[in-house]
């Protein structure tokens, strides 16, 4: 009998089914997912590459009972296909829709959310160790790609998880990706696994020590036979580092074979201790464009079907883009300036500078600790580093920043790509912290352009410090302004004037200057002249020019695209206090203590009054108190 997709409410439903059933069931996740992300946008080589994989461990697990953790999730929609989400699924990653990630508040079957890479093995870990003190009896599998696997934290799970020899099956989606393609002597020690190790070999292993207990002295030749094995090993799979570290190593397997699939993870979840399942699969796997180009389908806006071509075509370089090629620019000149990157090499817009300095670029994976601490070693050794990262990546390695960039006062240069919010990716990955996180470090510069003429100024300034400092700008195209001159160098601390006005001051930063100037022409229209500054600095302020606005006005509005609590606005607020200025109202404008759900960037702006309109409501609302108060 045939099965459709709709037929699969629960992964109840996948029990007793044939292998042509659940292949059926394989394409039509697939079309599913395809159909929908080009419409929506979101995660699609990803999530086409481990299909197979999800059928299998929904088949042979038993979810919610069991506990299925994803890595990042990015490649989690087969599974919320799976899972009483199909109704929803159109509304992926949109304003009140599904998340693009788990999520638990979602489902029960999501035990863990995720968006940040190398946090499933630990979270498993803990899971597993919950159960023992429980005395529960689910399983508990984590799925992680090789890329992931770059990160330290993944690691850390792995040795504590061997040390403590818990009940655990660790699911290697190994893909030859992260986001981009795979660096580093890891990729390189899997790739050997890839090209040594057969399912034959093992199998042919345990026939042998079958065969030897039955003999007389077996056990004792069975020990031998170890010893024998491990030495062989050693020179056949270099380091064995997963046994090494008390898992028990299955595969390389075939991950779009369900069956085997099927197979080897019933293996897994009978053998005591930890498991490593090293499933070999292909990013994009079942979509012509997105095996051919896994990097461009790694996170996909809409696209067409039938041709895998974006629906639309960018009208003005990105920012991301820009800074790429000031970089270059900069590079030129200066021959000490070198990029680093954790697996966004065209994320970041660093392609371009490896594409011309490839010996000056560095992508060490999804290790932004790392990252962050080379830099400083770097700098250290009279470079200038410059580390692009995206503002939520970077969040992951405070503690290196602190102690081994700021307090050593290294030159290195953080370029914060997709400040702010970013939209349909969520919470996991709204860049509305790093001011916060940045701006009460001894020894650094926090800058933010208003556009990508701007950007490429700080960048130059950043630079040239030879201090600690930090410029951040957002997702998406720059605002259209002539980028033909080339980056100068900009007064460290001196904001700018870009409308004069009696009755408030709005001091803005960076995305929101030119909706401060927008506000401020509506104002004008109702006979309120407003004052607009472009901050261009949080950290230092132009301490000056706030208090001379806070003395001449009595009323400031302050508007930023990130948290309020620790950010530019209180930044000001505290320089009024320190000044006596107790006078001057201040409304700040900016994100409330709470996380920002996924959706379209306007519309959140628009919650948080992060618009023209939004911001010259909160200058009406100043200078109407001020004259009810007369």
């Amino acid at each position: 009998m045939p099965i459709r997709l709709e037929d699969i409410q629960s992964p109840r439903d996948l029990k007793g089914l044939r292998p042509e059933q659940l292949e059926s069931l394989a394409r039509q996740l697939r079309e599913r997912i395809i159909a929908t992300v080009a419409q929506t946008g979101g995660h699609l080589a990803s999530n086409l590459g481990v299909v197979e994989l999800t059928l299998a461990l929904h088949t042979v697990l038993d979810s919610p009972h069991d506990k299925i953790v994803w890595d990042v999730s990015h490649q989690c929609y087969a599974h919320k296909l799976l899972t009483g989400r199909q109704e929803q699924f159109a509304q992926l990653r949109r304003h009140g829709g599904l998340a693009g990630f788990t999520k638990r508040e979602e489902s029960e079957h999501d035990p863990f959310g995720a968006g940040h890479g190398s946090t499933s093995i630990s979270a498993a870990l803990g899971l597993a160790k919950a159960r023992d003190l429980r005395r529960g009896s689910e399983r508990i599998v984590a799925v992680i790609g090789d890329g992931a696997l770059t990160g330290g934290l993944a690691f850390e799970g792995l040795n504590a998880a061997g040390h403590l020899g818990a009940e655990l099956t660790v699911v290697l989606n190994d893909n030859e990706w992260s986001i981009a393609k795979n660096v580093g002597a890891l990729s390189s020690h899997l790739a050997m696994l890839r090209a040594n190790v057969t399912p034959t070999y093992r199998r042919a292993r345990e026939d042998l020590r079958r065969m030897l207990e039955r003999l007389p002295m077996g056990q004792s030749m069975v020990l031998a036979a170890d010893r024998f094995r491990e030495g062989v090993k050693g020179m056949v799979i270099p380091g064995m580092l997963f046994e090494h570290l008390g898992f028990t190593y299955l595969g390389p397997i075939n991950g779009h074979d369900v069956m085997d699939m099927i197979d080897i993870l019933e293996q897994a979840v009978r053998i005591a201790g930890p498991v490593l399942v090293h499933a070999l699969t292909v990013k994009g796997h079942g979509y012509r464009p997105a095996e051919e180009d896994p990097r461009s389908f790694h996170s996909a806006s809409p696209f067409e079907v039938s041709t895998g071509k974006a629906l639309t075509r960018r009208a003005r370089p990105t920012y991301s883009a820009v800074f790429g090629d000031a970089l270059c620019q900069i590079a030129r000149e200066d021959d000490r300036v070198v990029a680093i990157t954790a697996a966004m090499l065209d994320g970041t817009g660093i392609e371009c500078f490896n594409r011309t300095y490839p010996e000056r670029t560095f992508d060490v994976g999804l290790a932004e600790e790392h990252a962050v601490t080379f830099a400083a070693g770097l700098a250290a050794a009279g470079l200038r580093p410059v580390v692009a990262v995206y503002s939520t990546f970077l969040q992951r390695s405070y503690d290196q920043i602190m102690h081994d960039v700021c307090l050593q006062d290294l030159p290195v240069t953080f370029a914060l790509d997709r400040a702010g919010i970013v939209g349909d990716d969520g919470p996991t990955h709204h860049g509305v912290f790093d001011i916060a996180y940045l701006r009460h470090l001894p020894n650094m510069t926090v800058m933010a352009p208003r556009d990508e003429g701007e950007l490429r100024d700080m960048l130059m300034t950043a630079v040239a410090l030879g201090t600690p400092a930090s410029l951040r700008y957002p997702r998406g195209e720059g605002e259209g302004v002539d980028i033909a001159r080339a980056p100068e160098a900009l007064e460290v601390g001196k904001a700018e004037v870009m409308r004069e006005g009696a009755d408030a001051a709005i001091i803005a930063v960076g995305t929101m200057v030119y909706r401060a100037l927008a506000a401020a022409e509506a104002l004008a229209d109702e006979g309120m002249e407003a004052t607009v500054v472009n901050a261009r600095f949080v950290k230092p302020l132009d301490e000056e020019l706030i208090r001379e606005l806070a003395e001449r006005t009595g009323r400031l509005v302050t508007v930023e695209e990130g948290v309020l609590a620790g950010g530019f606005g209180a930044a000001v607020v505290e320089l009024l206090a320190d000044a006596e200025l107790h006078e001057a109202r201040v409304t700040r404008l900016g994100i409330g203590d709470e996380f920002v759900p996924a959706g379209d960037r306007e519309i959140l702006l628009g919650e948080w009054s992060l618009t023209a309109e939004g911001i010259a409501d909160a200058v009406r609302a100043l200078v109407g108190d001020a004259a009810r108060a007369q």
